[in-house]
């Protein structure tokens, strides 16, 4: 079973993540206080555990996973580029999957080489529109099912 197992928003750019155990999620606004939750294919961020490992891995690196400015740290979940308009479940809220989190070079700011780690395989996770809104919370449900 897949579940969500962080959340986090930054109010401006270059500001810290700050980690949450739950928040709201809105049509009109994404997460609650984050800066680019305006309307649109990058409204969310959600990045896959499973992902962030190999790529801290191959970047010879432990870092926390809030250095990849994700909203949303799911477990059990791989993306890829089929999952492209697929519906992501996360409690009651639904996101669809509008494409690919392509990582820039902010990331080897952060650590030298997470960049080039990130862009293989999805690894930076995917940027989601928000369909329904409503509360999260870390432990929720995350499910994928078909397009909207």
């Amino acid at each position: 079973m897949s579940q969500l197992i962080g959340i986090a928003r930054r109010s401006k750019k270059r500001a810290a993540m700050q980690e949450l155990e739950q928040t709201l999620v809105g049509e009109a606004f994404g997460v609650e206080g984050d800066l680019r939750g305006k309307p649109g294919k990058r409204q969310v961020t959600v990045l896959s555990l499973e992902s962030w490992r190999q790529a801290c891995e191959a970047a010879g690196a432990d870092l926390p996973w809030t250095t990849r400015r994700a909203n949303f740290l799911v477990e059990g979940l791989l993306f890829d580029k089929k999952m492209v308009g697929q519906i992501l479940s996360i409690g009651h809220v639904q996101l669809q999957i509008t494409k690919e989190t392509v990582p820039c070079f902010r990331m080897d700011e952060a650590h030298d080489g997470l960049q080039e780690a990130l862009a293989s395989h999805w690894r930076g996770g995917v940027c989601c529109r928000v369909l329904k809104g409503g509360q999260v919370q870390v432990g929720d449900a995350v499910h994928i099912s078909g397009a909207a």
